[in-house]
């Protein structure tokens, strides 16, 4: 197939060039070449910004297109507008955060999607983010009506991840000692590895699959507890280690921000997008990596990068120290 990946160099879009160029795909990358511009030379690049004049993309034909970059309907009008009659078919990349209700867990992807107040906005904030990413599944399959496939991840993790949130516990599980857990330790989470992902894409795509799905995991059911234990078993540290867990409260009240400085904890009132049904995308065939798998890889990536780049997610030394030592005392005084 020929391909084309608008994006195609960072994390996700990173993947899935890598997985459809092993594939045996034409793949053709079109972005501002601004992050490694030599990655895949074996891909065709067309050079441009989805906010000005598309002139790489006004020649060419291919059998999909996957969008990893579309933040606004504008853009995405713009793209699927100008290629609706160049391309069999469009995937979408958007987000679970579409979806209105944030607490109710088990919700499938006919669930009510978020509705911006005011569908002009142009700037992208934790309050529009999610209102702007279901405008974009509409502006994709107004233009290409039957052809397009929507695919809504939450926690995208593992190697080359700029976030660093899934990438912060196999990082602070390294440096070993008393280690601050968020929250209750039986709640479940959700992630994705990025390989999973791209791989499972890429079957959809070949098979020109449309439609919404939840793509998220894993099914059984992880809990927070599950996951530290696993990134402590990569992290070569067992034995060095110890978890302390706050109350979800206590971390609020401290100012604390919930999947920042807390990767993966957020508070009950949005546990819901931590807990949707992805049995759609299972019965299509999406699989996931083992936990230990995507940590050890995860922080052998980390690893590698320069020590002195400053990582995105987590907790500071500093300030993790002080939290616990509160939390200590404040344990202490209700003894």
């Amino acid at each position: 197939m020929r391909i084309l990946i608008l994006g195609g160099t960072i994390f996700v879009g990173r993947h899935l060039a890598r997985a459809a160029l092993d594939r045996g795909h034409e793949v053709t990358l079109f972005n501002r070449a601004l992050t490694a511009p030599d990655l895949f030379p074996e891909a065709e690049r067309l050079t441009g910004d989805r906010n000005g004049p598309l002139d790489a993309l006004q020649q060419g034909r291919w059998d999909a297109v996957i969008d990893t970059s579309g933040f606004l309907p504008r853009q995405v009008e713009a793209s699927a507008g100008l290629l609706a009659a160049r391309c069999d078919h469009y995937t979408f990349i958007s987000s679970l955060s579409v979806y209105d209700d944030s607490k109710t867990p088990g919700q499938d992807e006919g669930a009510p999607l978020k509705a911006l107040p005011d569908p002009s906005i142009q700037e992208v904030s934790e309050t529009t983010y999610g209102g702007l990413k279901a405008l974009c599944e509409s502006a994709a399959e107004a233009a290409l009506p039957g052809k397009v496939l929507v695919l809504r991840p939450g926690l995208i993790v593992g190697p080359h991840d700029p976030t660093d949130r899934f990438t912060y516990w196999p990082r602070r599980l390294r440096r070993g000692g008393e280690v601050l857990a968020p929250g209750d330790p039986e709640r479940r989470v959700q992630y994705i590895d990025a390989r999973d992902l791209a791989s499972w894409t890429l079957d959809m795509v070949e098979k020109k699959k449309t439609g919404a799905y939840n793509v998220t995991g894993p099914p059984e059911g992880l809990t927070m507890a599950a996951l530290i234990e696993g990134c402590r078993v990569v992290s070569g540290k067992q034995d060095e280690v110890t978890i302390t867990w706050l109350d979800e409260v206590f971390l609020l009240d401290a100012g604390v921000r919930p999947f920042v400085e807390l990767p993966m904890w957020l508070p009950r009132e949005h546990s819901g997008l931590m807990q949707v049904d992805v049995s759609r995308a299972i019965g299509r065939g999406l699989k996931f990596r083992p936990l230990e798998e995507t940590a050890s890889d995860t922080l052998a990536w980390d690893e590698s990068r320069d020590p002195d780049v400053r990582r995105r997610a987590g907790l500071g030394p500093a300030r993790e120290l002080a939290l616990l030592q509160a939390w200590h005392a404040h344990q202490a005084v209700k003894t």
